[in-house]
């Protein structure tokens, strides 16, 4: 069976399971938006190659040198203004249209979801878009004109920090309590473009396959979940086989 029969004989598989769904929730990672140009993280060639996460994605190297920080995320502001949603985020954003999708849990911070169309989306380490000072907790777009000179600063005076979750920091309580909601409740998992390797988001199809869902993923490469915790592995790019997933969930006839 060549790859093109196989990924057929999977869609077949992954579309069955998601009719029979009655609460069907997906998880992404970088590797959705690495289709819009976002480098993923660990990946050789990744963001962790240039920018080294122990020097510039822990809350204490924030604390020591914010403005050290903050000339990466200057960078990485202006990469992430100018991406757009690729055929993935519009599948699913489709999909949840439809009905047939209740929520994206994102490990992404680039919004893309929004974007596309998606309603319900949680945010698992917050939004690169967004800053928050630490000292009175006021929040405010990154814009061009904010990041004129780093690190930049409150009305109060204090430093505003991303508002992403850092290493060493907490997710927020709002979205793991969502996230853990929506992994416990569901009937059917979409693991999309994530390499199953950072927790707490990591345990979500574990909770999910634990309380009886069926998982289905899509990566371009088996994973940690692949052998262990898959019941469909669509092995391909998201935006290639999201796409063909929402046209058949949500056309007129269904088929």
């Amino acid at each position: 069976m060549n790859p093109s029969e196989r990924l057929d004989e999977q869609l077949d598989a992954a579309i069955a399971l998601l009719r029979r769904a009655e609460h069907a929730v997906a998880v992404t990672g970088a590797g959705i938006s690495a289709e819009s140009g976002i480098p993923t993280f660990r990946e050789s060639g990744g963001f962790w190659e240039k920018y080294p996460p122990e020097q510039y994605a822990t809350y204490s190297a924030f604390l020591k040198n914010p403005k050290k920080i903050w000339s990466m995320w200057r960078e990485r502001s202006a990469m992430l203004r100018d991406s757009e949603p690729n055929a993935g985020h519009y599948a699913l954003a489709q999909l949840e249209e439809a009905g047939r999708l209740e929520a994206v849990i994102t490990q992404n911070v680039d919004n893309l979801h929004q974007d596309a169309g998606s309603k319900r989306v949680v945010e698992f380490h917050g939004n690169a878009r967004w800053m928050r000072c630490k000292g009175c907790g006021h929040a405010e777009p990154i814009t061009e004109e904010a990041l004129e000179r780093i690190p930049p600063k409150c009305s109060c005076g204090a430093i505003m920090k991303p508002d992403v979750v850092m290493f060493e920091e907490w997710i927020s309580d709002d979205a793991l309590a969502e996230a853990s909601s929506l992994a416990n409740r569901c009937d059917a998992m979409l693991v999309i473009g994530t390499s199953a390797q950072v927790y707490p988001a990591a345990s979500l199809p574990r909770t999910a396959k634990h309380n009886g869902a069926s998982i289905i993923e899509v990566n371009i490469e088996p994973t940690g979940f692949t052998d262990t915790l898959t019941d469909v592995h669509l092995q391909g790019a998201a935006g290639e086989v999201l796409p063909r997933i929402a046209a058949r969930l949500t056309g007129e006839n269904g088929t």
